[in-house]
């Protein structure tokens, strides 16, 4: 039976706890020795992790946290920042995850605009994060350890009301304003895409799942890290993503999970012997997501694991989770499948009407479900513009439907490039470009160059040590895109640029790009 037709939507909700904690405290309950993380090559069963919650909320509240209060979280993947994670919901605070590789400036303008009231620091698993530390005059927290230290207490910082859906996590995602905007996420919205995703990818007690997503933000945060514990499984945490690290801990680690964007995938291929040979591993699901998908790295993704390799679509204000392929019914094409349970999708024309039956589109995507965002913290106007009237969410996404129903993201609807009176939507010529092995990812972006016209320009950061000429990317370009959507110029950067909110980031005269999260 397919796993989403088991799913009641209403008895799921109906159901679901107050507060994210309680998924460690449940999962103790059931199984207290099971194992519920692997960091740094120890295991941390579910009592343990639940007494360490419980530690470090008695230590937060001794440092005057209440209810409502923002604590930020400058970190990388490690036990104390999972840890941490539950114990602000212990206490009724917002946990602000923040990347720790982010600047200065980043930083303190995210701290700024949440008003947190503390802000601790992975230092023990961080350079950068240690840094940040040093920076804020932190002093040790805790046990030796757990390597966390803790900065001066903001005592102007006031408390927010937690309101009929209190928020558990504020995620700050760039989007389209080129500045951070401060998501609110409710423990429901968390809890129900937990509880979905747990159930659509099958996760048991037995599985073990690979963590190196960063936690810092929602794919890691609620995909990965909420919904393998939800299932009571194992989380393998891994600070920062390397492919000889990723190819082991599939080879030799006993992983049964693993999901990642497509450019690790990619760097996973680009390891020598990975070509044309297929890794052996435990591994029954693999998933890709946060990124276009090109349909040559599915299919070599697929011959290197063994497995079909999924695909979805979401977004920070949706939690993110708005379509998954189906576990029982694998695609070959790039398709982000079907909504899941609860969720609702509509495409509207340029008009603002409904795509009538049978229209596949492309329209914008609206969506409606339990997983939606609050709204951007301080940010009305924003807010009103995001969440329209009768629950919807304007993703700002441009989609088509199949058929079956199935949704095909085909870009941002403020990002449509005008080539010669075409449209031209920058995802379709970055999946293109992103399916070449020499290439880990690209932006792409219109440069006018007369009156209503534009060109295309390619950002490409390439392979390390992999690099492709550009005359070889423009004749895979010139492969698989029509004459008007293939880049005028390409331009080969080591890494491409990121947003504060560690978003990627375009160089577009008129507007911001952004991967959208997942």
């Amino acid at each position: 039976m397919h796993p989403a037709s088991t799913i009641d939507v209403g008895q799921l909700l109906a159901g679901l706890p107050d507060r994210i904690d309680a998924i460690p405290r449940l999962a103790c309950a059931r199984a207290p020795d099971a194992p519920a993380l692997v960091d740094a090559g120890r295991t941390i069963r579910y009592r343990d992790l639940v007494a360490m919650v419980d530690r470090h909320a008695a230590l937060l509240h001794a440092r005057g946290v209440r209810p409502g209060d923002r604590v930020l979280l400058a970190s990388e993947n490690c036990a104390a920042q999972v840890a941490l994670v539950f114990a602000a919901s212990t206490l009724g605070a917002w946990i602000v995850n923040v990347n720790a590789r982010l600047t200065a400036p980043e930083l303190d303008a995210i701290r700024a605009h949440s008003g947190a009231r503390l802000a601790l620091y992975t230092a023990g698993v961080s350079p950068e994060a240690a840094a940040h530390a040093l920076r804020d005059g932190a002093t040790a927290y805790g046990d030796a350890a757990d390597g966390l230290m803790i900065g001066p207490r903001d005592d102007a910082c006031a408390p927010e009301a937690p309101g009929p859906e209190p928020v558990a996590a504020l995620v700050y995602t760039t989007g389209t304003t080129g500045r951070p905007k401060g998501v609110m996420l409710s423990h429901r919205s968390l809890l129900y895409v937990a509880a979905v995703s747990s159930r659509l990818r099958g996760l048991v007690a037995g599985d073990r799942a690979w963590g190196v997503l960063p936690i810092s933000h929602v794919y890691g945060l609620t995909s990965v890290m909420l919904g393998t514990l939800h299932a009571g499984a194992c989380l393998q945490l891994a600070p920062r993503f390397a492919p000889e690290a990723m190819r082991a801990a599939l080879r030799d680690d006993g992983l049964t999970i693993v999901q990642g964007v497509p450019a690790m995938y990619a760097r996973l291929l680009a390891l020598p012997g990975s070509a044309g040979s297929r890794l052996p591993s435990r591994l029954r699901f693999a998933y890709a997501g946060g990124a276009p998908l090109d349909p040559q790295l599915k299919h070599r993704v697929e011959a290197l694991l063994g497995v079909p390799l999924h695909n979805g679509y979401g977004l920070t204000e949706a939690a993110p989770t708005v379509s998954q392929t189906r576990l029982d019914a694998p695609r070959t094409d790039t398709s982000v499948g079907m909504a899941i349970p609860g969720v609702e999708t509509r495409l509207l024309d340029h008009l603002g009407h409904d795509l009538a039956d049978g229209d596949e589109g492309p329209g914008a995507l609206w969506v409606r479900g339990p997983n939606l965002m609050r709204g951007y913290y301080r940010e009305q106007a924003l807010t009103d513009a995001a969440l329209r009237p009768g629950g919807w969410l304007d993703t700002g996404d441009m989609a088509r439907r199949a058929p079956d129903g199935a949704l095909f993201i085909v870009g941002r609807s403020k990002e449509v490039v005008n080539r010669g009176g075409f449209n031209v939507y920058p995802l379709e010529v970055e999946t293109a470009l992103n399916g070449h092995p020499g290439v880990t990812q690209s932006a792409v972006v219109g440069r006018a160059v007369a009156d209503g016209d534009e060109e295309v320009v390619a950002f490409v950061q390439p392979v390390p040590g992999r690099a492709p000429a550009v005359d070889e990317l423009r004749a895979w370009a010139a492969q698989r895109l029509a004459p008007y959507k293939r880049p005028a110029r390409i331009v080969m950067l080591d890494a491409l640029p990121a947003a504060p909110s560690g978003d990627r980031k375009s160089t577009r005269l008129n507007s911001s790009h952004r991967t959208r999260s997942r």
